[in-house]
């Protein structure tokens, strides 16, 4: 997992609520375990015509957003079934920063374990980030995870709460592969000293 840095890039607005796993990442692209290939399908349903061509009505086909990776999105984002697949498809599409007022439970928590930083904020402060694409799409919002605060071209910041230990984790590219690989001295010490214990189990 890469390491979250302070960034500052073109903000994507999708302004629909309750957009649940589902559409994020649609039951007949679930056929792979790897975590990556899977952003040409996210919101496929939206994103695409009956015949395949790109839907010109749908918001993240608008050109301005080409290179977004900060997702502001409407209230309860993420519901649904808990396949992992969805944050994998975002990440993978290229967001690494979504803004919401609301997420559901399982989709905050794996957005973490996959390099992706979910922030919460009020219904106005949700509102006036909307407004200032709305005004100007293409707008590039930088994000300070460090600091933890979102700040936009026309001087808006915005403070945000995170987890201490999930903060550390995304700024220092954990996930829980990670996580458990940096005691891996300790692991070949247990595994050593059981193999001694319980030889037996140890037998080819």
């Amino acid at each position: 997992m890469e390491k979250y840095t302070k960034h500052t890039n073109v903000a994507a607005l999708m302004n629909r609520a309750n957009v649940d796993t589902d559409q994020i990442i649609a039951k007949q692209f679930l056929k792979k375990v790897e975590r990556t290939g899977f952003g040409q399908h996210l919101f496929h349903d939206w994103c695409y015509l009956e015949d395949g061509t790109p839907n010109p009505k749908f918001e993240l086909n608008n050109p301005a957003f080409d290179g977004a990776r900060v997702l502001v999105v409407g209230d309860n984002f993420g519901c649904g079934s808990s396949r992992e697949h969805a944050p994998w498809a975002i990440e993978d599409y290229g967001f690494n920063t979504i803004i919401s007022t609301s997420y559901a439970d399982i989709f905050y928590n794996n957005c973490f374990k996959n390099g992706i930083l979910p922030i919460v904020v009020d219904a106005p402060t949700l509102k006036a980030l909307m407004t200032e694409i709305e005004e100007n799409p293409g707008v590039a919002f930088t994000v300070d995870l460090e600091n933890q605060a979102v700040t936009t071209p026309k001087g808006t910041q915005v403070a945000f709460e995170i987890d201490g230990f999930r903060k550390t984790n995304l700024l220092s590219g954990l996930d829980d592969i990670g996580l458990t690989l940096k005691h891996t001295d300790k692991i070949s010490e247990y595994e050593t000293t059981h193999k001694e214990r319980f030889p037996w189990l140890w037998a080819s």
